[in-house]
């Protein structure tokens, strides 16, 4: 058994029951986050979330909020200010140009499915079940909303999932002129942002916030749907997934910002990596040094290979030891298959 989690839409008619609840979540967070940092101050003591407790008790009846959901909060601000290492975290604002997108945690077994709906804290919300709700016992979960003040409902679940029957080794290189390239020739390519970059720009010249809004929501789901499918047919044809080890963090510091965004290669690594741990397959990412430079049929560096910022513009090259015909990418997606079986042929020494 594995956990997912599924998102659904929540109905525009109970935005205005949920921004309600998530302003009263934010004056929990900021009330914790001046008691924590007023101990911390004065008392040298940092509260853990059942210290906090003790200041919340019978808070949630005063505040409309479930007695489960003021406990979330204090166990998710403990966990960030250890994460950040923080006396004091941001406050969450209600109000304002930079008010704080709303969230509302939900505890284990404070949500069910109900009627048809998810029922929560006393009253129903109807959502667009795209899953089948019906068929899922709720974990934790959570209501939160996007830029466009569209509400979601976050739900985590146990599934039972099947094996992958796929039998083929495959490596996958990482670009930008394509976001991904597998060593079998399956490509996902690059650039859903620049599409509409002009429309984005003509929006932003003319204020109109919701338009830009729209677009980028428009932008982040085109990106999205193009992952999930490529992924998902790469996992159901492959036993194991080498990928490259390129850092997208250091990337973004140099004039390949903008492509190197848009190719998300951070979230084709997750998601790589969540669905191949469903469906029992091999996923690791490898060192891809002189992937691009080596030739995948000879193993060997030639003269002619590309090489350095120069060797960016060059797309097919000749190697000038074997004559092979080689494909950019598809050639370094297939280096990077080779350095993970032999890894896995070699497995870990014993130290």
């Amino acid at each position: 058994m594995h956990t997912k989690t599924l998102k659904l839409r929540v109905r525009d008619k109970h935005c205005s029951e949920l921004k309600q609840q998530a302003r009263q979540v934010n004056f929990v967070w900021n009330y914790i986050n001046d008691l924590s940092s007023r101990s911390i101050r004065e008392r040298g003591v940092f509260l853990s979330a059942y210290d906090i407790q003790k200041y919340t008790n019978g808070a949630a009846k005063e505040l409309g909020l479930h007695s489960q959901t003021v406990q979330c909060v204090s166990k998710e601000y403990v966990t960030r200010r250890k994460q950040f290492k923080k006396r004091q975290l941001n406050w969450r604002k209600s109000r304002g140009v930079r008010r704080s997108l709303g969230w509302i945690p939900v505890n284990t077994g404070a949500a069910k499915w109900k009627n048809g709906q998810i029922y929560f804290n006393g009253k129903h919300y109807s959502v667009w079940d795209s899953y089948g709700l019906s068929k899922y016992t709720f974990r934790t979960a959570s209501f939160s909303e996007d830029a466009r003040g569209r509400w979601y409902f976050n739900v985590v679940v146990s599934i039972k999932a099947e094996p992958s029957k796929g039998t083929s080794l495959l490596g996958i290189d990482l670009g930008c002129k394509d976001s991904a390239t597998a060593s079998n020739g399956e490509q996902l390519t690059n650039g859903e942002y620049r599409k509409l970059q002009q429309q984005l720009g003509i929006a932003q010249r003319a204020r109109k916030k919701q338009r830009v809004k729209a677009i980028h929501a428009k932008i982040a789901n085109r990106r999205k749907d193009n992952i999930h499918k490529f992924t998902r047919k790469l996992v159901n044809t492959s036993s194991a997934i080498f990928v490259g080890n390129v850092s997208s963090q250091a990337m973004v510091k140099t004039k390949l910002a903008k492509s190197v965004l848009d190719a998300s290669w951070g979230s084709i690594k997750t998601v790589l990596e969540y669905k191949c741990a469903h469906a029992g397959i091999h996923f690791e990412e490898i060192n891809e040094a002189y992937s691009t430079q080596t030739c995948s049929c000879c193993g060997t560096i030639p003269t002619s290979s590309p090489k350095g910022r120069i060797g960016l513009r060059i797309r097919q090259w000749t190697c000038s030891d074997c004559g092979t015909q080689n494909h950019r990418d598809i050639n370094a997606a297939r280096n990077i298959a080779a350095a993970g079986h032999r890894r896995l042929e070699g497995g870990i020494p014993v130290l």
